[in-house]
C-alpha cells in the first residue's frame, strides 16, 4: 500500500511549542481572510486568482524541448490520456500535465521530503525539518540518482522535470493556486525549479508509511510501565495461521526449497511469541528491560507522531486489498484483479489517475501503460499496460530497528570500543525569521541518532532498566534507527520496468528493482494470474526478532545479512484459482526459513474477501467485474459476529438499554451508513475495548485528554483507592489504543473463552457504578455506557440512529485547510460524506476506537481490472483529477466514490477518444 501524502501546517496540539505553530498559522489565515473577504481589492484578487491558476485543456501550447507533438486528451472528469512518439516526450508531457492539475501539491511534497517544510510555513514546521533532515530522505535520493539508477531511468527523470519547470517558466505563485497567493501576502516564498531528486525522493515518504513494525516496537515497550510480560503477550497475539491463511498456500515457494534444506528449522531471526522476544537477553529483557524505554520511547514516540502528520496515517489497522481471480473461475475467461489501497484521506487525493501512450510502441517509443501514479513522479505505480495488471498492498515485513546506543563524549561505544559519530551541519531556512542550524549524527553503519531531536528521548537510558551486561547508562542512552530506506536502491527503475512489462517473467524481473518499500505485488495477464514479494528484508541474529529496541553496542544484534531476491516467496497459477493479500501473513512460519516479520496483521479481511470468492465460485459459478466490485463493498463485520451473540443473552434490566439491545437482534452483521444497529454495536465495541484494555494502558498509549485515577507505577503491595495518582492520555485520537483493529479483534477472541480472566475486571474507580469482574458483567457495562453515549450523540430516539451519523469523512486540504478561519476552511475542504464500512472491513472506513467514530482511513482508490477487454475496467479516486479548490474535478468522483460506484475506465485510442472532452496539442 502506497503512503498517504497529507501535509500539515504545524505540529499538532497538545505538544510542547504547538500553541506558538497555531498563532503562525492564525497569521497567515488571517491575512488570507482579509483578502478573500472584501478588504482593500479582495473581489477582484479572488476571481482573477483563480482563474489564472486554471490550466488550459484546449487550443495547443508550445513547450521548448519536445521532440514532436504530445496529444493531451481528458475525459468528463479531468483524466488524462497522453499521445506522444518518444519516450521523453511522453514523461516531460506527464510532468507538465500534472504541474498543471497539483504543482502545489507536489512542491509540498518535496518540501517535506527534503525538510524545508519551513521555507514554505515558517517556524511552525521546524521540528517536522529537523527531524526529516536527520532520516535524510533527498541525501539518499541523491545518492540513488547518481549512483543507482540506470541511464534510460534518468532520461525519464529529467525529462518529467523539464516538463514540470516548462510549466512553472514564466509564472508567478498566484499563477499556480490560490494557496501561493494566499502565501505570498506572509512571506517572499517562490517556487523553485523542479529537479529529478525531487521526484525519487517521494520514494522515501512512501517507504516511511509502510516501514513495518516501529510503532509495536515502541508500543511494546511502552507497555511494560503497566503491564507485565503475559498480560503484553496477550496484546500481541500470535497469527491465526489456521484460521486466517497466509498468501502463499500451494506449494509456490518450490524455487527456494534448496535454501531451506539448507538452513534447516534455523531461522536467521529469533521465534516470537505474542509479539515478545523469547530468544534469550537482549539488552533489554522481556520481563523489566522494555520498561525501561519508557520515558524516551514516548518522546520518540512524540517526534514520529508529527512526521505521520505530514507524510500520512500509521495507525494499527490501516492496509489495502487486492485479489486476482484465474480466467477458469470468470465470466470471460480471462482473470480480473482488484485493488484498493486504505490510506488517511487527504484533498487532493494522494492518487492521481493517467494514460501513457506511445502512438507506436516501439524502441523509440517503449509505453501503453494508465493507472495510479503520484503527482511529482513520472511513470504509473498501479494499473495495466497492454499486457498486463498489478496490484500492491503493503506487505508489513520488518525493515526497521532501534538500536540503543551508549554515547561516550563525541562517540558510542560499539564491542567494547568508543567508535566516533560521522556528522553533518545543515541548514533549516525559515521564513520570516533566521535560518536555524543543526548537527545530524549517525553511526559508522549510517544510523541516524534520532534522539537528538527532542528532549525527552533523552530520558530513555535514564530511565533504563538492562541486563547487568549493559554498560553505565551515566547521562542515558540514545536511539538510533536502522532503516533498509536510507540505503540507495532501485526502485524508480523498478517503475518503469514493471510499466512495460508484458509477461510474467518481465514482471517478476522488475520487481527485483523494488528494494523499498516491501509490498504485496499481485499479477494478471490474458491467462496467468501471479504474487510476488519483492524487498530488502534484512535477517538478524537468532536472539533478535526485531520486535524490541536492541543494544547497539553489541554487534550480535547488527543485521546479519538480507534474504536473498531468489528466495522470497511467490505463487503462480495456484490450483484454487485466486490470489488474495490484505497485509496478512505472506507465508506460513512452518514452511519459511526466513521470519519476515513478527507483527503481522491478523488476516480478518483477507479471509473474509477468500470466503466471498469461495462462495461464489462453489458449484462452478462464475465471477463477473462487478462481482469484485461488490466484494470491496463488503461491510461485513467478523468481531459482530463474535460478539452479538454473546450480547444478546445479556439480561438487561434498564428499558432504555433493552431498547438499544433488540436493534442487534436478527442484525446481520452489515454496517451500512443508514444502519442503527451497526452504530450501536459499534459503540459498544469501543466501550468494551475501553473498560477491558483502554484503561489498563499507560499514558502514552491513551487519547490525549482522557484522565484516570490509577496505582502509581512503581507501587508495591495491594491497590489502596487513597494512593491513585491522576494520569492523562497523550496520543492523537487517529493513533491511541485500543484503535479497535483486527489485532484487538485476535485480543479478544482469544480470551472469550475465559469470562474469569483479569482483563474482564474493571475496578469501581473506573466505571459507573459499580465495578465488574467476569466478561459478561463487562459486556453488560459497556452495552450500558454505548446507549447513553449515542443518546448524548444522536438523540434518544433510536429510530433515528445511523451508523453513517457518526462515521463520517471530512476531506481537507493538505496545508492551509487544516487549521484557522472557518471561511477559509469552507472554500478549502470539502464534507462530510456518511460513510459504511467500518474497521478491518473489506470496504476498509476505519475509525480509531479509542479516539471516536470518525473516518481516518479509507480505500483511496478502487480498480478492477478486465483482462478479457481492457475497456471494460473500471476505477474511481477519492477525490477528482485537480488540486484547484474551484474547479469541477476538485472533488467530483467523491460522490460516486462514497457510494461504492466506479468509473469507465478507457485504454484503446478508440475508447479515449469517444470520451474526450478536451484535447491540447503540445508543439515542440
Amino acid at each position: 500500500m502506497p503512503p498517504n501524502t497529507t501535509a500539515t501546517t504545524g505540529d499538532k496540539p497538545g505538544k510542547s511549542g504547538r500553541k506558538k505553530g497555531r498563532k503562525a498559522r492564525l497569521v497567515v489565515l488571517v491575512l488570507v481572510l482579509a483578502i478573500i473577504g472584501g478588504i482593500a481589492y479582495g473581489a477582484y484578487w479572488s476571481i482573477s486568482t483563480v482563474r489564472a491558476s486554471f490550466p488550459q485543456t484546449k487550443g495547443s501550447l508550445t513547450l521548448d524541448g519536445l521532440s514532436g507533438p504530445v496529444d493531451v486528451k481528458r475525459d468528463g472528469y479531468g483524466i488524462s490520456q497522453i499521445y506522444a512518439s518518444s519516450d521523453e516526450d511522453l514523461f516531460m508531457a506527464q510532468g507538465f500535465v500534472q504541474a498543471q492539475d497539483r504543482f502545489y501539491e507536489m512542491d509540498v511534497r518535496r518540501h517535506m521530503t527534503s525538510g524545508r517544510l519551513s521555507e514554505m510555513f515558517g517556524k511552525s514546521q521546524f521540528k517536522n525539518d529537523e527531524f526529516l533532515r536527520t532520516l535524510g530522505w533527498d541525501r539518499v535520493a541523491k545518492e540513488e540518482y547518481d549512483t543507482k539508477l540506470s541511464a534510460s531511468s534518468k532520461k525519464y527523470l529529467q525529462a518529467y522535470a523539464k516538463g514540470v519547470n516548462a510549466y512553472l517558466q514564466g509564472k508567478n505563485g498566484k499563477d499556480i493556486s490560490l494557496e501561493y497567493a494566499a502565501l505570498g501576502f506572509t512571506n517572499d516564498y517562490k517556487p523553485a525549479k523542479w529537479t529529478p531528486v525531487d521526484s525519487i525522493s517521494w520514494l522515501k515518504a512512501m517507504a516511511w508509511d509502510l516501514r513495518g513494525n516501529m510503532q509495536d516496537e515502541i508500543d511494546r515497550a511502552l507497555m511494560t510501565s503497566r503491564l507485565g510480560p503475559k498480560q503484553i503477550a496477550d496484546l500481541y497475539p500470535d497469527y491465526p495461521y489456521s484460521r486466517n491463511k497466509a498468501i502463499v498456500q500451494e506449494g509456490e515457494y518450490n524455487s527456494f526449497t534448496k535454501t531451506f534444506e539448507q538452513k534447516g528449522s534455523s531461522s536467521t531471526g529469533g521465534t516470537s511469541t505474542g509479539g515478545t522476544s523469547t530468544s534469550g537477553s537482549t539488552g533489554t529483557s522481556s520481563t523489566s528491560g522494555t520498561s525501561a524505554l519508557q520515558s524516551q520511547l514516548s518522546g520518540l514516540y512524540n517526534v514520529l507522531d508529527n512526521v505521520p502528520t505530514a507524510v500520512g496515517v500509521n495507525g494499527q489497522g490501516i492496509g489495502s486489498n487486492s485479489w486476482v481471480v484465474a480466467g477458469s473461475h470468470t465470466i470471460t475467461g480471462h482473470p480480473l484483479l482488484a485493488n484498493d489501497p486504505h490510506l488517511s484521506a487527504s484533498l487532493p487525493s494522494v492518487w492521481y489517475q493517467m494514460g501513457l501512450h506511445c502512438r507506436t510502441v516501439s524502441s523509440k517509443c517503449r509505453y501503453d501503460v494508465t493507472g495510479y501514479t503520484f503527482a511529482g513522479m513520472p511513470g504509473v505505480i498501479i494499473g495495466h499496460n497492454q499486457n498486463i495488471a498489478w496490484g500492491m498492498t503493503n506487505s508489513g515485513v520488518d525493515v526497521t530497528d532501534l538500536y540503543l546506543e551508549k554515547i561516550n563524549g563525541d562517540g558510542y561505544l560499539y564491542d567494547g570500543t568508543v567508535k566516533p559519530f560521522k556528522t553533518r551541519e545543515e541548514t533549516i531556512k525559515v521564513a520570516g525569521g533566521a535560518s536555524k542550524k543543526i548537527i545530524v549524527r549517525e553511526t559508522a553503519d549510517g544510523m541516524p541518532l534520532l534522539s537528538d531531536r527532542d528532549d525527552e528521548l533523552v530520558k530513555v537510558g535514564k530511565k533504563a532498566s538492562v541486563d547487568t551486561a549493559a554498560p553505565d547508562r551515566g547521562d542515558g542512552y540514545g536511539i538510533a534507527l536502522r532503516w533498509t530506506a536510507l540505503d540507495p536502491g532501485n526502485s524508480m527503475d523498478a517503475v518503469f520496468a514493471m510499466d512495460r512489462a508484458s509477461n510474467w517473467s518481465d514482471f517478476r524481473s522488475a520487481a527485483t528493482l523494488f528494494d523499498v518499500p516491501s509490498q504485496n505485488l499481485v499479477y494478471a495477464d490474458k491467462t496467468n494470474i501471479g504474487y510476488t514479494l519483492p524487498g530488502k528484508i534484512p535477517t538478524r541474529a537468532k536472539k533478535d526478532d526485531g520486535s524490541i529496541p536492541v543494544p547497539g553496542w553489541d554487534s550480535d544484534y547488527k543485521w546479519t545479512g538480507y534474504v536473498p531476491k531468489d528466495a522470497l516467496p511467490y505463487e503462480f497459477n495456484p490450483k484454487r484459482g485466486y490470489i488474495v493479500t490484505a497485509n496478512q501473513a505472506v507465508i506460513d512460519k512452518d514452511k519459511y526459513p526466513y521470519t519476515l516479520t513478527t507483527d503481522w496483521g491478523y488476516g480478518t479481511r483477507s479471509q473474509r474477501i477468500s470466503d466471498l470468492i469461495e462462495s461464489k465460485i462453489k458449484g462452478g459459478g462464475k465471477v463477473s467485474t462487478d462481482d469484485m466490485r461488490q466484494m470491496q463493498l463488503d461491510n461485513s463485520s467478523e468481531i459482530a459476529k463474535l460478539l452479538v451473540p454473546k450480547l444478546l443473552k445479556i439480561d438487561i434490566g434498564d428499558k432504555s438499554v433493552r431498547e438499544a439491545q433488540e436493534l442487534l437482534e436478527g442484525w446481520d452483521y452489515t454496517q451500512d451508513a443508514d444502519s442503527a444497529a451497526a452504530a450501536y454495536f459499534n459503540a459498544v465495541w469501543r466501550n468494551v475495548l475501553k473498560l477491558a484494555f483502554g484503561n489498563k494502558l499507560p499514558k502514552e498509549l491513551r487519547v490525549q485528554g482522557q484522565c484516570l485515577w490509577v496505582d502509581p507505577v512503581n507501587t508495591t503491595g495491594p491497590a489502596d483507592e487513597t494512593n491513585k495518582v491522576r494520569e492523562c492520555g497523550e496520543r492523537d485520537t487517529d493513533q491511541a489504543q485500543p484503535d479497535g483493529g483486527d489485532r484487538w479483534f485476535e485480543v479478544v477472541r482469544n480470551l472469550m473463552n475465559d469470562p474469569k480472566s483479569d482483563w474482564w475486571s474493571t475496578p469501581k474507580s473506573l466505571t459507573r457504578p459499580g465495578a465488574s469482574d467476569n466478561r459478561d458483567d463487562l459486556f453488560k457495562r459497556a452495552m450500558i455506557d454505548a446507549r447513553w453515549e449515542l443518546t448524548a450523540k444522536l438523540g434518544k430516539d433510536i429510530d433515528s440512529w445511523s451508523w453513517g451519523r457518526l462515521h463520517r469523512l471530512f476531506l481537507k486540504n493538505q496545508t492551509l485547510g487544516t487549521e484557522g478561519p472557518a471561511f477559509l476552511q469552507r472554500i478549502l475542504n470539502r464534507g462530510p460524506w456518511k460513510l459504511s464500512g467500518g474497521e478491518a472491513t473489506v470496504n476498509a472506513t476505519g475509525w480509531n476506537a479509542a479516539g471516536g467514530y470518525g473516518v481516518v482511513w479509507v480505500p483511496s482508490m478502487r480498480m478492477v481490472v478486465n483482462l478479457g477487454d481492457l475497456d471494460k475496467s473500471k476505477w474511481i479516486n477519492l477525490t477528482g483529477a485537480s488540486g484547484h479548490a474551484f474547479s469541477a474535478h476538485y472533488t467530483d468522483q467523491t460522490g460516486k466514490w462514497a457510494k461504492g460506484e466506479l468509473l469507465d475506465w478507457d485504454f484503446s485510442q478508440k475508447a479515449v477518444d469517444n470520451n474526450a472532452r478536451d484535447t491540447l496539442v503540445l508543439k515542440p
